[in-house]
């Protein structure tokens, strides 16, 4: 059985392209590429698979109405898949325990943890408070592969 374990080192893999697919009121999939990549959530510690929307998409409404989500990463022929809950946080999606700094922070962490560097991170937080950029947190309920 894969885990998170399985997760972050296909993440290294390929700079956490990993394919996110979310249900729309019709009950269609919607599906994207994102990076993302494994941390620790916040507020509770435990591990989950992290990536960072822009605001206003219609992957956050879809999300927001129905909190759900399947990410797979993959890497050559080997991919891994995680089914689960999602916690939204951003600038449209409050939470308690998490300010604006400790959103910065959080939004830098999802970057890092996919693979991202940056030569100005001032620059980075400048773009993620304009574009309104939310971290999607999903917490794992199933996670399962091809190894």
């Amino acid at each position: 059985m894969a885990d998170l374990t399985d997760v972050a080192r296909l993440v290294a893999g390929d700079h956490g392209l990993t394919v996110v697919s979310t249900l729309r009121a019709d009950g269609s999939i919607q599906s994207s590429v994102v990076n993302a990549g494994v941390l620790d959530d916040p507020r509770s510690g435990a591990p989950v698979v992290g990536y960072v929307a822009v605001g206003g998409t219609r992957k956050l409404a879809n999300l927001r109405e129905r909190p759900q989500t399947t990410l797979v990463v993959r890497v050559g022929w080997e991919w891994v898949a995680v089914e689960g809950q999602v916690q939204l946080i951003g600038p449209d999606d409050p939470v308690d325990g998490v300010d604006d700094e400790r959103l910065r922070l959080l939004l830098r962490e999802i970057f890092t943890a996919a693979g991202g560097t940056h030569e100005d991170f001032d620059e980075y937080d400048r773009v993620m408070r304009s574009e309104r950029r939310t971290a999607v947190l999903v917490t794992p309920a199933r996670v399962y592969g091809n190894r």
